[in-house]
């Protein structure tokens, strides 16, 4: 009778217990169900989204690279500079014509914050090397070409100082004049420190804009049996015969150093006259300043003769210089002047080719944009 009586108590709870199951599995199934009906309705809609901007990405695609008449004018491509660049060369003259022909000028590449956060800059100091894109900033005719460039007309052809004045097509030079006045240019990482990197072996002027930084990858950016004009090779024509330093000089150059050490990226003065020495080991100047140095002010309380081209960089001097009526004068007779790390330093140099350094100043020559400067301390530790 018990067995009996269990079996009637279990019957109608098993069944209890079905209905329940049954229920439960038919309440998963529907919300499975909707899961299901909702995350179709999510992809088909992230999916037309995608399509979207596919589309939207090819008309403008479309739309920058359309001419706009039969000329082949297209519409610009609106970039803005990512950093700037605190060099060792305050002005263009003097300014290495190539990278890492002078490997003691530094340079500080200053990134902007707020467009390029420091996580950006990981793994960079990883590398020995990296190109720089930037833009020539200083030249005289940008600010028509980018206004107008329809009536920007660029020199097909500019003198070349490896060929002695002689004119080559732009594109087979590396002149800062031209139609895009953007350049590139690599240099030596040594260190970086938040948004900064200490950069060596530059030919880049203070103040210049960047656009891009990429890392220099030797097995794809070095090119074995890379083949170069003659012309390209004959290093002979920009050298120096050698530089000397005057007795004033050291003394001089201390005096100054108390100042221009606050600002400048080198750690003493015989560092910042290495770099002196480097500079010009190679002939700054302009071909017609080497053949015929006419292009200058005679001083008359001193006698001497003062190069006025200090500032222009190559090809704007050899521009200016042929449009001057010629002077005979010996090239011995003219001071020139070099402004590094906001510093003038004034020089001689022979007909041999001899350099003759013979005193520094503080100068004042200096863009009012360019006043607040890290110095050499910021990078002991890195």
């Amino acid at each position: 009778m018990a067995f009996i009586y269990k079996s009637k108590w279990l019957t109608p709870t098993l069944a209890a217990i079905s209905a329940t199951a049954a229920i439960s599995i038919y309440l998963l199934r529907s919300k499975l169900r909707d899961l299901e009906i909702s995350l179709k309705s999510s992809l088909e809609k992230c999916a037309a989204e995608r399509q979207g901007r596919i589309r939207a990405q090819q008309a403008l695609r479309k739309a920058l690279v359309q001419p706009k008449s039969d000329t082949m004018e297209t519409t610009s491509y609106p970039m803005t500079p990512i950093a700037i660049i605190q060099s060792c060369f305050s002005t263009r003259n003097g300014t290495p014509r190539q990278p890492l022909l002078v490997p003691d000028a530094k340079a500080c590449l200053i990134f902007d914050s707020a467009r390029v956060p420091p996580a950006s800059l990981e793994g960079l100091g990883e590398y020995s090397h990296c190109w720089i894109i930037y833009v020539f900033h200083l030249n005289t005719d940008l600010e028509k070409l980018w206004k107008d460039p329809s009536k920007s007309k660029f020199k097909a052809k500019v003198r070349v100082p490896r060929l002695k004045g002689g004119k080559m097509g732009v594109f087979a030079t590396r002149s800062p004049h031209r139609p895009n006045p953007i350049g590139l240019t690599v240099a030596k990482v040594e260190a970086i420190h938040g948004n900064m990197v200490l950069l060596s072996g530059v030919d880049l002027v203070d103040g210049t804009p960047v656009l891009d930084v990429k890392p220099y990858l030797p097995y794809s950016d070095c090119i074995q049996g890379a083949a170069l004009p003659k012309w390209v090779e004959d290093d002979n024509l920009l050298t120096a015969a050698s530089v000397n330093f005057s007795d004033d000089f050291p003394s001089a150059l201390a005096e100054c150093w108390v100042i221009a050490e606050k600002t400048s990226l080198y750690a003493s003065q015989n560092e910042f006259q290495s770099l002196i020495k480097q500079v010009l080991s190679w002939d700054i100047r302009s071909l017609s300043q080497r053949d015929r140095p006419h292009n200058s002010l005679y001083n008359a309380r001193s006698s001497t003769v003062v190069d006025k081209t200090s500032d222009l960089d190559y090809w704007q001097a050899e521009e200016v210089a042929c449009e001057s009526d010629p002077v005979s004068l010996p090239s011995e007779d003219i001071i020139y002047h070099l402004i590094l790390e906001r510093l003038d330093v004034s020089y001689r140099i022979d007909c041999h080719g001899n350099v003759l350094v013979e005193k520094v100043t503080l100068s004042s020559n200096i863009p009012k944009n360019n006043r607040n400067r890290f110095n050499y301390k910021i990078w002991r530790d890195n």
